[in-house]
């Protein structure tokens, strides 16, 4: 018999830009006072939610889907797509908000999404999007973002 064993447990801040400087930059015990229980796992500790859990798995409104940590503006809605994944997908970012990373949590190389304000991990980069745009897929974890609706 063959056991295969992976270390899936990381920090969002520890990765292959680890010298990185972040604008906002909290101690553990701040960011645990101010995220909830799953956003604190998935921003600050590389988590996933399961699939299909976030309200904002289905939210096509109008807006802005912004960072649950520091309140940057990650993702406008009309770059937003349904995967049928389980997870907000989009197929691209804002231009400069988004950090691409590499991690290896689960054995292979993985292109990380975080935020390049604060490095909260958001998560991955994929090459199954939509080929009339970009062709990329950012599957986000709903936890790491809270939405903005678009003032009328």
């Amino acid at each position: 018999m063959i056991a295969f064993l992976a270390n899936c447990s990381g920090k969002a801040q520890d990765s292959s830009k680890e010298n990185k400087k972040y604008k906002v930059v909290k101690t553990d015990e701040q960011w645990k006072k101010e995220l909830t229980n799953k956003q604190y796992y998935v921003l600050r500790k590389a988590g996933t939610e399961r699939p299909n859990s976030s309200p904002i798995n289905k939210n096509y409104n109008a807006g802005v889907f912004i960072c649950a940590g520091c309140k940057t503006p990650l993702y406008k809605s009309e770059y937003r797509f349904d995967s049928g994944t389980g997870w907000p997908s989009f197929d691209r970012a804002i231009e400069e908000n988004v950090e691409l990373d590499v991690d290896h949590k689960i054995g292979y190389a993985r292109t990380e999404l975080k935020c390049n304000t604060c490095g909260g991990h958001l998560g991955h980069s994929f090459d199954d999007g939509p080929k009339k745009t970009t062709g990329k897929r950012h599957c986000i974890n709903g936890d790491a973002l809270e939405f903005i609706p678009k003032k009328e």
